[in-house]
């Protein structure tokens, strides 16, 4: 059963079980808290199991602008405030990574659990910046011959012929987030997390390869990185019973005692 929340006039749908020390599971971009389900059902024998649909995924609003990491993990802040949630146990994966990571560089947590999280701030080829700065002056000069409007045309058109998946199967104003949070590099942040972080990946993930992961656990003090073979992006699917064992032991000491 899940419940809607206003934060500030976002309305975000989250789901609540099970007793004990808090724990929150942050989804992905492009995913739901329903990614969690099974998840969710392994811990809530032991933990207090909160998961919640971002602003712009799942049942849960849009943002009214255009939001960066800041705004997203403000929200996240908020949303702990209103439910009462102390010194919680934070499992992110993917984009619920970032917010995992900024959040726990300033408020007090318990654990912190990154799975296939972003965050580090690819480094690109001579061939990219090139394309790039390409299109940013095509999108300065297109208005000039063409137009306002039918330049702006021409640059989405582009946009969904070269973008990503993600970027094309997202909304107007998603799309504008994605733009914003896609190339910010958390790194900063990851020295000033003290609590104890496990980083849990797929040998197999491209969105995320684990060479960041390997960047993560030095940036992280005391944390410590598990690959999963033959997983991908998704690990926690793609190699469940290896990923559930892995978790429940860094967990077990965190458990209800019944």
């Amino acid at each position: 059963m899940t419940k809607t929340i206003s934060i500030n006039g976002v309305n975000v749908r989250y789901k609540e079980t099970g007793e004990g020390q808090p724990i929150v599971l942050l989804h992905g971009w492009g995913c739901s808290l329903d990614i969690f389900a099974r998840m969710q059902k392994m811990l809530e024998h032991d933990f207090k199991v909160y998961s919640l649909d971002f602003p712009g995924f799942g049942q849960s609003d849009e943002p009214p602008v255009a939001w960066g990491m800041e705004e997203y993990t403000q929200l996240f802040e908020s949303f702990v405030r209103e439910l009462k949630i102390e010194n919680p146990i934070l499992l992110g994966h993917s984009f619920g990574g970032r917010v995992s990571i900024i959040y726990a560089s300033r408020n007090k947590v318990h654990k912190v659990v990154l799975v296939d999280a972003a965050g580090v701030k690819p480094s690109r080829s001579l061939k990219y910046y090139l394309k790039v700065y390409s299109f940013k002056l095509y999108k300065k000069l297109l208005p000039l011959l063409v137009g306002k409007r039918k330049a702006n045309q021409k640059i989405e058109a582009y946009r969904n012929k070269a973008g990503s998946s993600d970027y094309n199967s997202a909304s107007p104003m998603m799309k504008k987030v994605l733009i914003k949070v896609v190339n910010e590099d958390l790194r900063h942040f990851m020295p000033k997390i003290e609590a104890p972080t496990l980083l849990l990946w797929g040998e197999n993930d491209t969105a995320t390869p684990v060479k960041d992961a390997q960047k993560m656990e030095k940036l992280i003090k005391g944390s410590g990185l598990v690959v999963f073979k033959g997983a991908g992006h998704y690990s926690f699917l793609d190699a469940a019973f290896q990923f559930d064992a892995v978790l429940n032991s860094f967990l077990e000491k965190d458990k209800q005692k019944k």
